[in-house]
């Protein structure tokens, strides 16, 4: 048995956990010379929400971000985050663009891609995977954890079986709500190991108070790495501390080989960091503790926070236990899929509509029409006859890869937003986030005005600026 690797997810899903993605390039970039020397397996910098976040509220170039800590980080692997075929947004993509994406992300300084797909429908992680493959990239496919009557284990050995066979270079078993149970961890990771020949990776969420016990029993059945955060941003919605994990497999068999004296200067950066956002309230004291809704109704902390913002709007708190009893019943209808995004707001929606309006799929969102038709990929279970004519009556339902009906989109994409065009880049995150991408571009038009037309005026006081 070699040693335990560990992933560090402070950069990335700690934060997005506990305080939607808002910590800045600035906080983070005083530490990641430090954090190179602790001997991670790799860190977990971007994808996931860090875009929309930098790119909506932090007046951020994701991109900058990205090459800033690359600089700062020479020895240990980046690695990121990716929603297949709906790269770092809700909807499907072009193939041409998510090719050009990856090797963006990939020329740009991250190593490690972890692609997943809401549906598990591996055929929307077909075109990344030969991207990260092509450049010489790390691919590394996920499984979206879930558990109903037909998701086993027998189920997850079969699509990691398929990944494997597409390429992954590792499986990671992505536990996004926090309900993989110790026992079932061991037998998962067991079977897996019999089963596939690469790496396999844990990542999940202390939501529901079990994530360490469960990483402790995958790590006897075989696990090669885990995904934790250092203590200051763990727990609660975010991952099980790294600290304590570090320490409990010193000397044994397991041991990481990390040192705890450089992890505790990680420590002691970012305690006072959490402490402001605990000031602030952007760290809500509520997402700390364990929350069991989890295990009763699968809801992610993210999800319920969704759910519970909705209704206020509304006005309609005193609906929660019912919106709560709904999301299940919705589930069901749905064909059980996993509560990942983008379909645990998809779900969480419909079932706050049909709570609501007291008639259920009477006002149906557009994307669970979409997802009805098979735009998104193919349920796991077959939805019934009756619950698809209450939502697209008799129209067709789409059986091949969603992404094959996509015509590309780069060229048209990029004459769209040419005049602000000031790096490549810039059209991806145009593509994922257009509205969001295009004040963003037009705020740093205007400050690099400025900034020129001040140092054109002091070289040449004739001309005004």
């Amino acid at each position: 048995m070699s040693k335990i690797k560990i992933t560090e997810t402070v950069l990335r899903d700690a934060h997005q956990s506990l305080m939607a993605t808002r910590m800045t390039t600035e906080e983070m970039l005083p530490i990641v010379e430090k954090m190179d020397k602790v001997g991670y397996h790799s860190m977990e910098v971007w994808g996931g929400a860090t875009f929309d976040a930098c790119l909506r509220f932090l007046n951020e170039d994701p991109w900058e971000r990205l090459r800033k800590l690359r600089q700062q980080a020479k020895n240990t692997k980046l690695q990121m985050l990716l929603r297949g075929q709906n790269l770092l947004g809700y909807k499907h993509y072009a193939d041409d663009v998510v090719t050009e994406f990856v090797t963006k992300s990939i020329a740009n300084g991250i190593d490690i891609i972890r692609i997943f797909d809401a549906l598990n429908d591996v055929r929307n992680l077909e075109t990344t995977i030969k991207a990260v493959n092509k450049e010489g990239g790390h691919a590394q496919c996920a499984i979206s954890y879930t558990i109903s009557p037909v998701h086993n284990i027998e189920y997850y050995v079969i699509k990691a079986k398929q990944m494997e066979d597409m390429g992954a270079d590792s499986i990671c078993i992505k536990d996004m709500s926090g309900i993989l149970t110790p026992y079932v961890a061991y037998d998962l990771v067991t079977e897996l190991k019999k089963a596939i020949k690469v790496p396999i990776q844990l990542h999940s969420h202390y939501t529901s108070g079990m994530a360490s016990m469960t990483y402790m029993k995958a790590i006897e059945a075989g696990v090669d790495v885990v995904d934790t955060a250092i203590s200051p941003f763990a727990l609660g919605t975010s991952q099980p501390p790294t600290e304590p994990m570090v320490a409990t497999l010193q000397g044994t068999k397991y041991d990481t080989g990390i040192n705890l004296e450089v992890l505790n200067e990680v420590t002691e950066y970012f305690r006072p960091i959490r402490d402001k956002y605990l000031e602030n309230r952007m760290i809500d004291p509520k997402v700390l503790g364990v929350d069991i809704n989890t295990l009763v109704y699968q809801v992610p902390g993210g999800m319920l926070s969704n759910l519970i913002s909705q209704l206020k709007q509304q006005n309609k708190m005193d609906k929660l236990d019912q919106v709560m009893a709904e999301v299940p019943k919705v589930r069901e209808d749905l064909g059980f899929p996993p509560l990942v995004t983008p379909m645990s707001q998809m779900v969480g929606t419909q079932a706050v509509f049909n709570v609501i309006i007291g008639e259920r799929y009477k006002m149906v969102p557009k994307e669970i029409k979409d997802y009805v038709k098979g735009l998104y990929g193919q349920p796991t279970a077959p939805i019934s006859d009756e619950i698809r004519e209450k939502i697209i009556g008799k129209e067709e339902v789409v059986t091949t890869r969603p992404a094959d009906l996509i015509p590309p989109q780069l060229d048209k994409l990029k004459d769209e937003m040419k005049e602000y065009l000031t790096q490549e880049e810039d059209v991806l995150s145009y593509a994922l986030f257009p509205q969001v991408a295009m004040n963003f571009f037009k705020d740093r038009w205007e400050k690099q005005y400025k900034i020129e037309g001040t140092l054109y005026n002091e070289v040449d006081k004739t001309h005004p600026v």
